[in-house]
Protein backbone atom coordinates (compact mmCIF):
# COMPACT_ATOMS: atom_id res chain seq x y z
CA UNK A 1 0.00 0.00 0.00
CA UNK A 2 2.86 2.37 0.77
CA UNK A 3 4.35 1.79 -2.69
CA UNK A 4 1.05 2.68 -4.38
CA UNK A 5 0.78 5.94 -2.42
CA UNK A 6 4.40 6.76 -3.27
CA UNK A 7 3.76 6.21 -6.97
CA UNK A 8 0.68 8.43 -6.89
CA UNK A 9 2.60 11.21 -5.12
CA UNK A 10 5.47 10.91 -7.62
CA UNK A 11 3.06 11.11 -10.56
CA UNK A 12 1.37 14.22 -9.14
CA UNK A 13 4.74 15.92 -8.52
CA UNK A 14 5.93 15.20 -12.06
CA UNK A 15 2.66 16.56 -13.48
CA UNK A 16 2.89 19.74 -11.40
CA UNK A 17 6.57 20.50 -11.98
CA UNK A 18 6.94 19.47 -15.61
CA UNK A 19 7.64 22.16 -18.17
CA UNK A 20 4.48 22.48 -20.23
CA UNK A 21 6.10 24.76 -22.79
CA UNK A 22 8.16 21.88 -24.18
CA UNK A 23 5.90 18.96 -23.40
CA UNK A 24 5.33 18.10 -27.07
CA UNK A 25 8.87 18.97 -28.18
CA UNK A 26 11.58 16.36 -28.59
CA UNK A 27 14.87 18.15 -29.20
CA UNK A 28 17.68 16.42 -31.08
CA UNK A 29 21.17 17.85 -31.37
CA UNK A 30 22.38 18.30 -34.93
CA UNK A 31 26.14 17.88 -34.68
CA UNK A 32 27.09 18.56 -38.30
CA UNK A 33 26.09 22.21 -38.33
CA UNK A 34 29.59 23.53 -38.98
CA UNK A 35 29.31 26.15 -36.26
CA UNK A 36 31.69 25.67 -33.33
CA UNK A 37 30.33 28.41 -31.06
CA UNK A 38 26.66 27.42 -31.02
CA UNK A 39 24.78 24.13 -30.90
CA UNK A 40 22.04 23.48 -33.44
CA UNK A 41 18.86 21.81 -32.12
CA UNK A 42 15.91 20.51 -34.13
CA UNK A 43 12.55 19.42 -32.75
CA UNK A 44 11.35 16.18 -34.30
CA UNK A 45 7.74 16.89 -33.27
CA UNK A 46 7.19 20.34 -34.78
CA UNK A 47 10.25 20.93 -36.98
CA UNK A 48 11.50 24.03 -35.17
CA UNK A 49 15.22 24.70 -35.44
CA UNK A 50 17.17 26.83 -32.96
CA UNK A 51 20.76 27.53 -31.96
CA UNK A 52 21.96 27.70 -28.35
CA UNK A 53 25.24 29.05 -27.08
CA UNK A 54 25.37 26.97 -23.88
CA UNK A 55 24.95 23.57 -25.55
CA UNK A 56 21.75 22.75 -23.66
CA UNK A 57 18.45 21.90 -25.30
CA UNK A 58 15.89 24.74 -25.51
CA UNK A 59 13.45 25.13 -22.63
CA UNK A 60 10.55 26.57 -24.63
CA UNK A 61 8.84 25.55 -27.84
CA UNK A 62 9.97 27.49 -30.90
CA UNK A 63 7.41 26.10 -33.32
CA UNK A 64 6.68 28.61 -36.09
CA UNK A 65 2.95 27.83 -36.15
CA UNK A 66 2.33 27.60 -32.40
CA UNK A 67 0.73 30.48 -30.52
CA UNK A 68 2.60 31.48 -27.37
Amino acid sequence: MLIVIGLIVAFVLVAVFSNRATRGCRWREYRLSGCDLRTRWRCVACGAEVFTSDGAAPKVCHAPNRSR
